[in-house]
């Protein structure tokens, strides 16, 4: 199983309930992800850290977390300062850095690092399992949510898979480079790959079906919602309130 570093712990956000959390995160990612005002995008980024610091999480693991969004983030300061029209702050020749593409960048900045550290502090001190289950509770469609647990739990045999048959080439003295035998033999890799995950798959479902599933599966412990899971949701629902209001609040007076 892929390792669930983040849901290991003993904080007051791993014990809450998995339906409190899914039905916190979603609101409060949409609203993040709406606004506009730098100075609520930097609200929330505050309230994603305190989360975080709530969590106990550590902060090396969170970080190396964020390192395909750092990228994202390098190349939107990059282009979209050069490429957003406004008022100059900076050109020499064809290089014009415009005012509204700064703050533009610093927007998306803002907000694409507090959805994700919003969703690592509440949704990924939980297991997979724990929210799949949480999700059946929404009533969302039965097959959907099989298929989203399986492939979860199979991506790491496919990658397990993968490092084998990587092993095996490294062994045997391939080494890559721009040329068409390494072209080929990352060809036979992938369509290996493909030939073995299906076997397995044809595998996995014969077994299943001997141990006789019928497209069900039965869980032996559920949910109980108690005064934490309530007084968290409450607290979040008045903090939701506020950021709404503070960023449509006096839109809607005038």
């Amino acid at each position: 199983m892929i390792n669930e570093r983040f849901s290991e712990g003993n904080s007051f956000l791993h014990s809450l309930d998995p339906r409190v959390k899914i039905s916190i995160v979603f609101p409060y990612v949409c609203v993040i992800a709406l606004s506009q005002k730098i100075p609520v995008a930097v609200l929330c980024l505050c309230i994603a850290f305190v989360l975080i610091l709530s969590a106990k999480l550590k902060i090396a693991n969170v970080l190396k977390s964020l390192k395909v969004l750092f990228v994202f983030i390098i190349l939107l300061w990059i282009f979209l300062p050069l490429s957003m029209p406004g008022m100059p702050l900076y050109a020499r020749g064809v290089l014009i850095v415009s005012r509204e593409g700064i703050m533009k960048a610093l927007s998306i900045s803002l907000k694409s690092v507090s959805i994700v550290l919003f969703i690592v502090s509440i949704l990924a001190t939980s297991t997979v399992f724990s929210l799949v289950h949480a999700l059946s509770h929404f009533h969302l469609p039965k097959k959907l949510l099989y298929l989203a647990f399986l492939s979860y739990r199979y991506i790491h045999v496919l990658y397990v898979e993968y490092a084998r048959l990587k092993d095996a080439m490294r062994i045997r003295g391939f080494k890559p480079g721009t040329n068409i035998h390494t072209y080929k033999t990352y060809g036979y890799l992938i369509g290996m790959l493909l030939i073995r995950s299906f076997e397995r798959s044809e595998r996995i479902y014969h077994a299943m079906l001997c141990r006789g599933f019928q497209g069900r599966f039965y869980l032996l412990d559920h949910f109980t919602l108690r005064r934490s899971d309530i007084l968290f949701a409450s607290i979040m629902t008045v903090i939701f309130a506020g950021v709404i209001w503070l960023e449509w609040g006096a839109k809607i007076l005038l």
